[in-house]
């Protein structure tokens, strides 16, 4: 969970999590003028992240103007999917052009966790706010479940995850819903919202059911399961969640299942410890 910072303390460096680097960064990066500018640009794929990342940028740097600021972003981590689990079959121009693939999301606590296991193939499930499938083959990201936007993938909190885009063409054509107001149902008024909540049984079983699916697609990425981890608010305290999950996998045979808190400042200060070396 994100706190508001009240005062800045003395320091050699300050890291800063962004959420969307797009193409372009796909490493920590030194924070500029040019780098500002193009975390801006690419604040309509990210509307509800980049822009409480650029003010907290803002800030940090007015509060501690004399030493080095580094953006982590955590897209970079899942730069290394293959073209197949990255690409979506739509004309090539909205890909080319436009940039419209698979970017994933929560890269940096899907690090952290990782880094806490010994296993080959771990699907991790970071589950809270927002919530995110992911296939990690030896320390490399291979899959995700979150693509273009974090609206892709499994039930979350408020967002509804993956639905069919011809439903959403529907509403707009036939129902008469304008963009905003499907921005703000999708965004805000779906997902467990909608649902009931984990408490309600349907809420429970759509939310663990789509998880479970997700767990699975992620095993095929890797050619099997090691190690099953979660994380986050729901993944870390939520032990009938964790137990409805791996109770639909056990076909796939043995495999460890794992809590484990992320720890995104650890990967932040060490991305930052590594780039100023």
């Amino acid at each position: 969970m994100a706190l508001a910072v009240d005062e800045y303390a003395a320091a050699d460096a300050v890291g800063h999590r962004v959420v969307h680097g797009g193409d372009r960064f796909l490493a920590p990066t030194l924070i500029d003028e040019q780098v500002i500018a193009a975390i801006e640009e690419l604040r309509p794929l990210a509307p509800l992240h980049n822009e409480p990342a650029l003010k907290a940028i803002q800030a940090a740097r007015a509060a501690l103007p004399d030493v080095p600021h580094v953006a982590v972003f955590d897209t970079a981590f899942h730069s290394s999917m293959p073209e197949e689990a990255a690409t979506y079959p739509i004309p090539r121009r909205w890909r080319d052009e436009w940039g419209i693939h698979r970017y994933g999301f929560h890269g940096i606590a899907v690090q952290s966790v990782v880094a806490q296991l010994e296993a080959e193939r771990i699907v991790v499930c970071h589950l809270g706010g927002g919530c995110s499938v992911t296939a990690v083959l030896r320390g490399r990201s291979v899959d995700t479940s979150m693509g273009f936007s974090p609206l892709e993938g499994v039930p979350m909190a408020t967002r509804s995850g993956s639905i069919d885009p011809g439903a959403l063409i529907y509403l707009l054509r036939q129902r008469g819903l304008d963009v905003e107001e499907l921005d703000e149902a999708l965004e805000h008024e779906s997902g467990l919202a909608a649902l009931g909540g984990l408490d309600d049984s349907l809420g429970f079983a759509v939310y663990t059911y789509r998880i479970a699916g997700a767990v699975a697609h992620m095993a095929m990425a890797l050619g099997g399961l090691d190690a099953l981890a979660f994380s986050g608010g729901v993944g870390e305290n939520r032990q009938d969640v964790r137990n409805a999950i791996a109770g639909r996998l056990r076909f796939l045979g043995d495999f460890t299942v794992d809590v484990v808190p992320a720890r995104e400042e650890l990967v932040i200060a060490k991305a930052v410890e590594m780039l100023l070396a």
